[in-house]
Order: C-alpha cells, then sequence, then structure tokens
C-alpha cells in the first residue's frame, strides 16, 4: 500500500468513525398516536404530528426517563368474558361477530393479550349455576360445562381463532352449592356463605378445579392459571363466598396443588382475588409461612400503598390485576378519563397485567341480578346495533402499545395530573403512555440522559410516544 492509498484508507476510517459517533448521539425517530376519550369509536387511533413549538404547544410538563432501571415483564392487557356477554355478541350475525372480536382482539387493532372467565356464574352469568349440580357428587361423576358451550365457549374460542397465544385465567365466584354451608351460590343468607371444612368437600372442590381444566382444554381452552375465589371477603345478593387467606392458602397447600400435580395440570394456582374492602385478608396472606400451593396473587380496587405493602412483606411475590372499575353502566367520557390513572396504578405497582371487566354487555348494562355496569362495547340483541364506549378507546391505545414481553422502566412525572406508563419492549423500542387532562393541547419533554424529546399531547386524550433507535 503506497502512501496515497494509506491516506485513503485512513480518510476513509476516520469518516466511519465519525458517522458512528454521529448516529450514537442522533435522536431517537419519534412516532406519536393519541385517541380522545369524549366518545367510543370503533377505530379511535389517530397520529399526531408533532407540532411542539406553534400555537398549540401550550403549556409544558417533564417527564424524565431511565431505559437502564427496569422492573417487571409486562404480560398483557385485556378483559373479561363473561355469559351475558358471550349471550348478545352471539345475538349477532357471524359477519358482525367477527368485527367485534377483531376490533378486540386482532394485533392491528386493541390487541387484546391477558383476559378473565368465570368459573361457573359470575354476577355477570345470566343466573347462578357451577359445573357440580349434583349434591354430594364427591368424584365429580356428574361434573359438565354443557351451560358453557352455549355462549361462554363460543366467545372464548373466537377471542382465541383471532390471537392463539393470549392468556386466559378464570376464577369462580362460588364453590357448587352443595360444596358450601349454606347449600347456596348466592349470598346474604344470614349465614353459611362459605366452603364446609369437611375433608371430603375440600378434596371434591380440588378435583372440580382439575376437571374445569380438563374439560376446557378439551374444548380447545387453555386456562394459564386460577385465583381460587373471587372477591373472598365478598357476601353478596349474586353468587359469593367467604374464604379467608389463611384457608385458602391452607386448601391450595393441602388439595389443590397436589390434585394438580397428580393429574400433570400446569395451570398455576394464584390466591385471591383480594380487593381493599378488607385489606387486613391480603395482609394475612402475606404473612402466611407456608404458601407452596401458592404461585401469585390477584388483586382488583386495591390502593397502590396496599400493594407496596404487600410486595414489602413478599418481595418476590407475583401480582396480577383481576378487575377493572366497574362504575355503574352510564360508561361516560368522564370515567374513561380515569382508565389510565387506573391502570398505571398497578403496573406501576409490580402487577404484570391489567384486566377491564365486562368487555361486552347487553342494552340493558345489567347484570342477571340488576346490578348496571360499565363495558367496552353493548351490543343491542333485538336491533342487532353495536355501540363502543368511552371505555374502549381507553383500552384499546393501552393495550396496543403495552404488550406481552415489555418490560417496565422508571420514569419521574413532576406532574401526577397526567397519568404515565413507559415500558421498553425486547428490540429496544421505548414506549410511553401518557395523558394530557387539560382542555388545552400541550408539550410533554420526556428527558433521556442528555437528550430532550419534545412530543405533542392532544387535549383531554391519551397518547402513546414510540422511540425507537
Amino acid at each position: 500500500m503506497n502512501i496515497l492509498q494509506k491516506i485513503k484508507f485512513i480518510s476513509l476510517v476516520s469518516l466511519l468513525i465519525i458517522a458512528q459517533m454521529a448516529c450514537a448521539q442522533e435522536s431517537p425517530s419519534v412516532k406519536i398516536w393519541a385517541a380522545k376519550l369524549d366518545k367510543g369509536e370503533a377505530a379511535p387511533l389517530f397520529e399526531v404530528k408533532n407540532d411542539t413549538e406553534g400555537k398549540k404547544a401550550g403549556w409544558k410538563n417533564r417527564i424524565y426517563i431511565q431505559p437502564n432501571v427496569t422492573f417487571q415483564t409486562i404480560e398483557g392487557i385485556g378483559g373479561a368474558f363473561n355469559e351475558i356477554g358471550g349471550e348478545a355478541l352471539l345475538s349477532l350475525s357471524k359477519k358482525e361477530q367477527d368485527v367485534v372480536m377483531n376490533n378486540l382482539f386482532s394485533k392491528d387493532k386493541a390487541g387484546f393479550t391477558f383476559c378473565r372467565t368465570a368459573i361457573g356464574a359470575s354476577d355477570f352469568g345470566i343466573n347462578a349455576y357451577s359445573y357440580s349440580m349434583t349434591a354430594d357428587d364427591f368424584e365429580m361423576e356428574h361434573f359438565s360445562v354443557d351451560r358453557d358451550q352455549k355462549y361462554v365457549l363460543p366467545y372464548i374460542k373466537s377471542a382465541f381463532a383471532i390471537n392463539p397465544n393470549f392468556t386466559l385465567f378464570a376464577s369462580p365466584w362460588s364453590p357448587p352449592a352443595w360444596m358450601k354451608e349454606s347449600g347456596k351460590m348466592v349470598g346474604l343468607q344470614k349465614e353459611g356463605n362459605r366452603m364446609k371444612s369437611d375433608p371430603k368437600v375440600q378434596k371434591a372442590y380440588a378435583k372440580y378445579f382439575v376437571k374445569y381444566v380438563q374439560e376446557y382444554a378439551k374444548a380447545g381452552v387453555k386456562i394459564d392459571r386460577i385465583c381460587i375465589q373471587n372477591e373472598n371477603d365478598a357476601d353478596t345478593k349474586y353468587p359469593s363466598c367467604i374464604f379467608p387467606a389463611k384457608e385458602m392458602v391452607a386448601f391450595a397447600n393441602k388439595y389443590m396443588a397436589p390434585a394438580f400435580k397428580k393429574n400433570k395440570i400446569e395451570t398455576k394456582i394464584y390466591a385471591g382475588t383480594f380487593r381493599a374492602a378488607n385489606q387486613m385478608d391480603l395482609m394475612d396472606f402475606v404473612q402466611c409461612k407456608n404458601m407452596d400451593g401458592i404461585d401469585g396473587i390477584g388483586i382488583q380496587y386495591t390502593e397502590t400503598k396496599i400493594i407496596n405493602d404487600a410486595r414489602t412483606l413478599v418481595p418476590n411475590m407475583k401480582i396480577i390485576h383481576t378487575e377493572g372499575d366497574c362504575y355503574n353502566g352510564k360508561n361516560s367520557a368522564e370515567e374513561a378519563g380515569n382508565r389510565l390513572k387506573e391502570v398505571a396504578s398497578y403496573i406501576n405497582s409490580g402487577s404484570t397485567n391489567f384486566t377491564y371487566w365486562n368487555m361486552i354487555l347487553n342494552e340493558t348494562t345489567k347484570s342477571g341480578w340488576e346490578w348496571p355496569q360499565n363495558s367496552l362495547i353493548n351490543i343491542d340483541r333485538k336491533n342487532g346495533t353495536v355501540q363502543y364506549n368511552p371505555d374502549y378507546n381507553a383500552m384499546y391505545i393501552i393495550s396496543k402499545f403495552i404488550q406481552p414481553g415489555d418490560v417496565r422502566i422508571a420514569s419521574v412525572n413532576r406532574s401526577n395530573s397526567h397519568p404515565i406508563i413507559t415500558v421498553k419492549s425486547p428490540d429496544g423500542t421505548i414506549k410511553v403512555l401518557l395523558q394530557n387532562t387539560n382542555e388545552k393541547d400541550g408539550v410533554f419533554e420526556l428527558v433521556i440522559g442528555e437528550k430532550s424529546i419534545k412530543v405533542h399531547a392532544p387535549a383531554q386524550a391519551i397518547t402513546a410516544v414510540e422511540l425507537k433507535k
């Protein structure tokens, strides 16, 4: 190599080094989407022009992000399948059903990935039922999920047909009536709304769970985990059962976990669902010394302080969120405006997911016990019309941008009035979900190390920001 060639070679290497340095210092590409919450829309997402310098900029808020400080891996976002929702869905034509379910589960739509169903009747079953209606059937010889074949299983299976990989967990609102002291699935019987302590009954209940997982598997539905009792402190006019935390753990250790092991059931066993209405029950749980039969806990309606206290006592405890605020069936924009704050409170406290309650209800919005609640979608069974509610918009954008495999990363927000969630995907993309709760458009300044990225946030909307390298 002569001198001229050496000079050219050194110059080329120098240019490459400079180019690499420039790339290393280059700001990430920014893409912004948003969803308004004033009215429900089947396709609520729109791309946002990043106008941060014009008159639209208005006020400013700063968020500090630390991508290298990581927390839990996300398992997903979704909602609940219930019998009333399945009945409403199946009142539509097959073509219309496909549209609704694709909007919820398709990857290019809301893309739900973590959902819940009831074991037997929930409060949003048409009426009370279990899979063991024959008294004293200790061997589960008459166990049957035939009722679910009409509405519940078609509803669930239509989701799996769109996304075969979404996670499904289940929980009972009540054991079969004959297993309870009251002999009734519903509560408010003055006394006896709890499991019998008879070992034969408890062993039979463990078999009940085994049969449930097996029969659903035969129907093509995999149950990933079971929460032993929904709202284990509840005594209500709909199916419920008081199942104190210490008794629940003892049942899992002595009966349920051994039955699962014997039958090679891989479904995980979670305690709960616990709620803030009886926070001492959650505290009783985390102080149990032997939790060999428990893989984690399910929580709902629980303040962040209580969650954080529980995590302090059991640092490695796995937490899932099990039910979002159900409200009262009004399906208002104001209620939808609280959703990101609610989701952030659980995700930022260590939950690996968030589960909205009823994805679909009928035109009445009511349960089998005349209790109106919110839903993402209402279907009028007589007229065949589909109504998307403001909650749908909120959950759509949240699920779209928080996906399984994402890892929560550290962030500090200067203003508590604007909820945020920050995650990092496996390819290194940083995703920020934030909410401009003001009546005017504004600017959020995202500070990552020495870089500062300004993003435009539409008024009264949830905004999703993707920062790619």
